[in-house]
């Protein structure tokens, strides 16, 4: 087969036949691109390489299947960011379960994003987000968008855990006085 097949028709070899040579080439096409994405989101290269790894085998295994309603890159960056939150947490699906399972025990509680979204009914959140530095944004993403612990985003950013909670601090304080 030739070097310029489509991406829809490498994954269809990939699950239909296990066809090798078709998997080497999505692998060589997309790995360096999802290598560099990850790295942007974290500095130990070790637990990239691991994730970038982990996301191939679930295309190769048929563990993650493409619909092909949407650009491969995105569906690879889906599969891989879940797979690197995971890592970054240390225990995969048993966690997320554990976690859904507490977040049941303790529903009749708001969490602490729904109290400060409670609290911001009338503020330019978007607004106030935007306004941030850049370090500060990255904190709050990695800390209540994707829902990493300190040291978890600590790793991620590839700073120390303090750096992390001190950010954190000066990005709520200053999303206060924009509230305000």
């Amino acid at each position: 087969m030739s070097e310029t097949r489509s991406d829809g028709e490498l994954l269809r070899a990939i699950a239909a036949d296990r066809d090798r040579h078709a998997f080497e080439q999505l692998y060589r096409r997309y790995a360096p691109w999802l290598t560099a994405r990850l790295r942007g989101r974290c500095a130990d290269a070790g637990i990239v390489d691991d994730v970038v790894q982990e996301t191939f085998l679930a295309v190769w295994r048929g563990t993650a299947r493409y619909r092909e309603d949407g650009e491969v890159a995105g569906w690879l960056w889906r599969i891989g960011s879940r797979r690197l939150v995971d890592a970054l947490r240390g225990d995969g699906a048993r966690g997320r379960l554990r976690q859904a399972l507490a977040r049941l025990r303790h529903r009749e509680e708001a969490s602490a994003e729904d109290r400060v979204l409670a609290g911001v009914e009338h503020g330019d959140l978007a607004g106030a987000l935007v306004r941030l530095s850049p370090e500060l944004r990255a904190v709050l993403q990695a800390t209540v968008v994707d829902g990493l612990t300190t040291r978890e985003a600590a790793v991620l950013l590839g700073i120390p855990p303090g750096t992390v909670k001190t950010r954190a601090m000066r990005a709520r304080r200053q999303l206060r006085e924009a509230l305000a």
